[in-house]
Parts: C-alpha cells; structure tokens; sequence
C-alpha cells in the first residue's frame, strides 16, 4: 500500500480538530443515470447486503439495476426543489451552522456514505487543514452495522491509508440521550398542539433483515428504547403508540411488523387519525418525504382512514444544530 504523506507539513502550522459529520447520501440528480450509479455504490455495501459477491454482483447489474433505477428516479424527482435534494441542502445547513456554533479551532466537513460528497473527500479536506484529533458524528441516532458500521468501514478505509494517523473520536449511538428524547419529544408535541392529538403515533424506522438483529445486530433494541422513552415523555399508553419498520427489500423477512402494513390495518380497527414520526433519521430524504408522507399516507387513506400527518424530522432546526454541537468533544 503506498501511504499518503504530509507534503505541505510545517512545525509552524496551527493544529486543528476537525468534525466529519456523515450520512446516507443522495445522487447528484434525480435522473437515471445518477440514481444507478448512486443505487450501485450504495446496494454494492457489503454491510448492505451479505450474500456471497460473485452472486450479487450479477443479481444486482443483471436484475435490480435495471428495473428499480427507473422506478427510484421517478420518486427522487416527486422530492427534488429547486435547491436540489432535501437531504444535502439539509446537511450543508447543518454543516454550517454547527461551525459557527464551535471553537475557531475546529474545522467541520460533510461526507456521504454514498454519493457526493463523499466521507473520503471530507476526511482530506480536515487533512488538509491540519486537524490531528478528528470526531465523527453520524446523523444516524441509532447504531446498526447497516448504516453507523458502514460508515465507521468508510472513515477506516480511508484513514488506513495516512502516514500519519489522527486521534479518532467515533460516537456509534446517542438513540437514548436525554436532550434528544426532549427535542423529539418537543416536536411530537408540536404536531399534537397543530393538528390535535391523533388515536395512534406510530414510530416508523427504517428496517433492517430479521437475519441482521438474530446476528447480534443491536438496532431493533435501540429503536424500541427510543419509542418508549418518548411515550413515556408525552404520557403515552401502549394503546397510543406503535413501533414499526419502513423500507424493506427483498422476499427475506424483516424487522415487523411493517408500516405498510401497520397502516393499511389500522383503519380496520377503527383508527382514524395518525401522525408519523421517525426517530430514526437527523435528516428528512427519501423514505420520509416519499414513502412515509405519500405512499404510506396513501395507504392509510385508502383503507378508510381520514387523518394522517408526518412529522418532519429534525433537520437543521436550531435546537437540532445546538444538540449536535454539544456532542463534540464530550
């Protein structure tokens, strides 16, 4: 391997600490050819998808490739604005705001797990300026080794290759922390004062195989605890609130039950208004702003429900930017 060395280093240069704050990614543009390439490097993760490489490789390129691009696409273009995609104009914000929130010290760079701008560029660029203790915050509140150790794979492929190797902070999980308890919590409660206080909440996250959890994969857990502490805030009883799955792939069972099922069956138990939250994303994208706000509304309505309200996520909000910046560095 041929390490990448320091160039440009001078004893006299100021030493900084930088912040890498990562998540999922998006496609450059909501056309086909971007989508592929982005569904490529994202389904091509091996913490993604554990089926043997030379099998997925042609399953993936043969098949799913070229049919689920085509379908993707028409969805990122139902979300896209005129700014770009929600999740990186989110992001940018976010990046921004918590630099001005931290020490003159430290420099703050974005990287996406797929796509641009990628956790390799920003790691360079906190290279770059000279930052030798580096932290990394994912905007994922909940660890699973499909997202966080993902991620963690990444910021190790490209650090491995240095000669001179930072001081590493990798905060894995922060789903039970009680400031993000209060802010959700706060949100929720935002909606209910809005739209009234619906006959169900339903925490909806994004699913994970059942293979994945029965592995040891700690993420179902987290994701319960999050849904409990916050009833417990909003004095929720069991029959008030429901924990479900998102976003599943595939014939093999996932983590249930599904939303998309949660929804088409509550209004056959007589439920007519829900509101929907997901705990499981910093940052509204595709899931959120497609499959839970269009899709799955469309299958509470049309199996007779009358109410239904998404509750965005935490996004760039103020409150949101003041708790991330108070992760650094604790």
């Amino acid at each position: 391997m041929k390490f990448k060395g320091e160039g440009n280093f001078n004893h006299e240069d100021k030493v900084k600490k930088g912040l890498l704050i990562t998540y999922l990614g998006t496609p450059d543009s909501p056309n086909v050819r971007n989508v592929r390439k982005y569904l490529k490097e994202f389904l091509s993760d091996p913490r993604i998808v554990e089926v043997p490489k030379i099998i997925w490789w042609f399953v993936l390129n043969i098949f799913i490739l070229n049919f689920r691009s085509f379908n993707s696409a028409k969805l990122y273009k139902s979300i896209w604005t005129e700014e770009g995609s929600p999740l990186l104009v989110n992001c940018l914000n976010i990046k921004r705001k918590i630099k001005e929130n931290l020490p003159d010290n430290y420099e703050v760079a974005l990287g996406m797990r797929y796509g641009k701008p990628s956790i390799k560029s920003a790691l360079n660029e906190l290279k770059d300026a000279n930052c030798r203790q580096i932290e990394v915050i994912t905007l994922f509140p909940h660890y699973s080794a499909t997202t966080v150790g993902s991620i963690f794979d990444a910021v190790s492929d490209e650090i491995k290759s240095w000669r001179w190797v930072p001081s590493l902070k990798f905060l894995n999980s922060y789903h039970d922390h009680p400031k993000l308890i209060e802010l959700l919590s706060r949100k929720i409660q935002g909606s209910f004062e809005k739209h009234g206080k619906p006959e169900r909440l339903v925490f909806s996250y994004h699913s994970i195989p059942k293979k994945y959890f029965e592995l040891g994969d700690p993420y179902h857990c987290l994701c319960q605890k999050t849904s409990r502490l916050i009833a417990e805030r909003l004095d929720l009883n069991e029959n008030e609130y429901i924990t479900s799955f998102q976003s599943r792939f595939g014939p093999s069972e996932w983590l249930k039950p599904y939303t998309s099922d949660v929804m088409k069956s509550l209004p056959k138990d007589g439920i007519s208004s829900v509101q929907v939250v997901s705990p499981g994303f910093g940052v509204d994208n595709l899931e959120t702003l497609q499959e839970i706000d269009i899709e799955n509304k469309e299958y509470f309505e049309d199996a007779g429900g009358k109410k239904f309200n998404y509750i965005k996520c935490l996004n760039d909000d103020d409150d949101h930017i003041t708790f991330l910046s108070s992760l650094v560095n604790n």
